[in-house]
């Protein structure tokens, strides 16, 4: 562990984890219509969980609509079902193979709805940030233990993985800050 590689593995681990953040909230709405919105359902077809634009084309032909072009008419009933059970308050309109799906006008409830959702995206992340420092800080423990490293390393080397988790927490928390803003905005 006392290697740099290490650290920057962690780090790279802690980074993924920011970025899939920043991927989940960028597809909560906070106006018009966009594509990006249904980036976080997942569909079970074939046999397993995939992304909707893996069996799907999403457009935006109005700024307050959806459309939804599935390629498959065996996964048409799942694609609406699993666009109704996402958390995101859509309810999509089958017409054939496609998904019109109409935005409801963002009121009080359905924005702090939003902002409920963008919280349990943050705290995903912060848990996926916890589990890359738990890893790190085990990683130290053993290699203390083996031998490999002097009690002093593995203490600043401790420090050092616990700076990492924090700053990315802080960044977590300030996109989250960013984002409830933004939402919350009439």
């Amino acid at each position: 562990m006392s290697d740099a590689t290490d650290m920057k593995d962690l780090e790279r681990r802690m980074e993924g984890a920011v970025n899939a953040f920043v991927g989940d909230i960028t597809s909560l709405r906070t106006g018009r219509a966009s594509a990006n919105i249904l980036d976080p359902v997942l569909v079970e077809a074939y046999g397993s969980k995939v992304p909707i634009n893996q069996v799907a084309n999403i457009t935006v032909p109005e700024p307050r609509m959806l459309s939804v072009n599935v390629w498959d008419k065996g996964t048409v009933s799942a694609v609406d079902r699993a666009i109704r059970e996402s958390h995101l308050g859509l309810n999509p309109i089958m017409d054939g193979q496609n998904l019109r799906i109409p935005l409801p006008e963002l009121n009080e409830e359905r924005r702090r709805s939003l902002v409920k959702v963008a919280h349990e995206y943050a705290e995903k992340a912060k848990v996926a940030i916890r589990h890359v420092r738990r890893d790190g800080m085990d990683a130290l423990k053993k290699a203390e233990k083996d031998g490999d490293i002097s009690q002093d390393d593995s203490r600043s080397l401790s420090d050092e993985v616990q700076k990492l988790t924090d700053g990315a927490i802080s960044r977590i928390d300030h996109l989250l800050a960013e984002k409830e803003k933004e939402i919350m905005q009439v």
